[in-house]
């Protein structure tokens, strides 16, 4: 694809796959609506007020039918935005046809190559001369990653002249970031987009991981693969909240899962939940899906693909694209790639003649491979995001936050949940003041100390 902004009638610039997909992303968006009443409380509380109104927001983030209503959300609530995704594999394209033609600038479509990934990313950064975003949201890191490099780079130009040398690592991906800054100093002298408040998902919901990865896991599995999973032995790489969920989703469809750990307090919750626990060596040769969800890098090297049976299946839904050691298959002496399908790959090994099945290349094979989340579970998080990004714009000026980390306060978490409880018909029962001050809470919350963990 040429790397070509383009731009609506309007003068809003995007780049997508089909235009012509507007339509059918319009009505699946307005299907999710219904379901994502979080969002949709967002916008009848705040949109006649605008609160973000002059706000400049970058999101990378999977742009997918759900994230397509978080992007008309915050534009409801008077910000402009520029869209990618944070994933090759993750973009709906009737989703981003629908929000270049109608909303937001876009710049994603499924099936991108890394070249094609980064470009659009930095199109997402780039609102022309002047600055980049006030705000970002940021799922995987990447948009974060190209300003601090930039930045830093940016300042070893300014005192010595000295300019990224791609040559200088390895990782072909992080040549291309190099690359980009490189080019972008060489032609401009500065950076089309400054340091900026980065929000990079100020917090996640363990509603979305848990209960998301019950409907994500299996639908990608068998989506990508037309097997069983019922009978299988499944090994999924930690048990934390996508691990738990993960696990769950996987027994529910018949599987025998067994967890690997490093945590003794996980190991022990998946042991009361009687799934074993054992290391990854003591199954390698027996398991038929293999499932990463840990966040961290190098879980599940060549040196135990090779040990594993014919055509096991290897997968990450860990959202961190190092766990799987892609780059130790693909310079494997001898390897052969044969592409089944869409995302779908057997490696063969010279030696034995047997193959593996890898999914979405190692990336998060929910949304490369299946349909993501559902909507009422994406509200949830997308509510957190957009208070986050109000609390970020309406405190700006007064010196609150310091560059930090922060979680949102337990009041507006209590307060996302209660945006949601009506549509699944909940009635929630009143403190009396004595039964308040008996356990040392307001009556009207929060209900947990800050540390509390659900």
């Amino acid at each position: 694809m040429a790397l070509l902004v383009e731009k609506t009638s309007s003068g809003r610039e995007y780049k997508i796959k089909d235009m012509s997909q507007a339509d059918f992303g319009r009505l699946e968006i307005e299907l999710a609506e219904v379901e994502m009443p979080g969002l949709m409380a967002c916008r009848a509380e705040c949109g006649p007020s605008q609160p973000l109104k002059g706000a400049c927001i970058t999101g990378s983030l999977h742009m997918t039918i759900q994230t397509a209503v978080l992007i008309e959300t915050l534009t409801s609530l008077g910000a402009s935005v520029r869209w990618c995704s944070c994933n090759i594999f993750s973009t709906q394209d009737h989703a981003a046809a629908a929000i270049a033609r109608d909303s937001a600038s876009v710049f994603a479509w499924k099936g991108e190559t890394l070249q094609e990934y980064w470009w659009c990313t930095e199109r997402a950064l780039d609102w022309g001369p002047g600055g980049g975003p006030d705000l970002i949201v940021d799922d995987g890191g990447d948009a974060t990653l190209l300003i601090h490099e930039g930045v830093k780079a940016e300042e070893e130009y300014e005192k010595a002249g000295k300019l990224p040398d791609p040559a200088s690592t390895d990782n072909a991906e992080f040549q291309i970031v190099l690359r980009i800054i490189r080019d972008g100093l060489k032609a401009n002298g500065t950076l089309l987009f400054p340091a900026i408040n980065v929000n990079d998902s100020v917090t996640k919901s363990k509603f979305d991981n848990l209960y998301g990865c019950r409907y994500s896991l299996p639908d990608g599995l068998m989506r990508a693969t037309d097997v069983m999973i019922a009978g299988k032995v499944a090994v999924v790489c930690g048990y934390g909240d996508v691990g738990k969920g993960c696990a769950a989703a996987l027994r529910q469809a018949g599987a025998r899962v067994i967890v690997t750990e490093i945590d003794p307090i996980c190991a022990l919750q998946a042991l009361m939940e009687g799934i074993p626990v054992l290391t990854l060596e003591d199954v390698v040769s027996q398991a038929d899906i293999f499932v990463t969800t840990t966040g961290n890098k190098d879980v599940i090297m060549v040196h135990h693909m090779r040990k594993m049976k014919n055509n096991a299946i290897v997968c990450n839904i860990g959202h961190f694209e190092n766990e799987i050691d892609m780059f130790g298959l693909e310079t494997y002496p001898g390897i052969e790639r044969i592409n089944i399908k869409l995302q779908t790959d057997r490696w063969v090994f010279p030696e034995s003649q047997t193959g593996i099945i890898i999914l979405a290349e190692g990336r998060l094979m929910n949304l490369g491979c299946g349909n993501g989340h559902p909507s009422f579970v994406m509200s949830c998080f997308f509510t957190n995001q957009v208070i986050a990004q109000l609390e970020l714009w309406t405190e700006r000026a007064n010196g609150k936050y310091e560059k930090k980390v922060y979680v949102l306060p337990k009041h507006l978490d209590e307060k996302v949940a209660a945006l949601h409880l009506g549509k699944l018909g909940a009635k929630l029962t009143k403190l009396t003041p004595e039964q308040a001050a008996y356990i040392s809470v307001p009556i009207e919350g929060p209900y947990k100390p800050a540390h509390y963990r659900y």
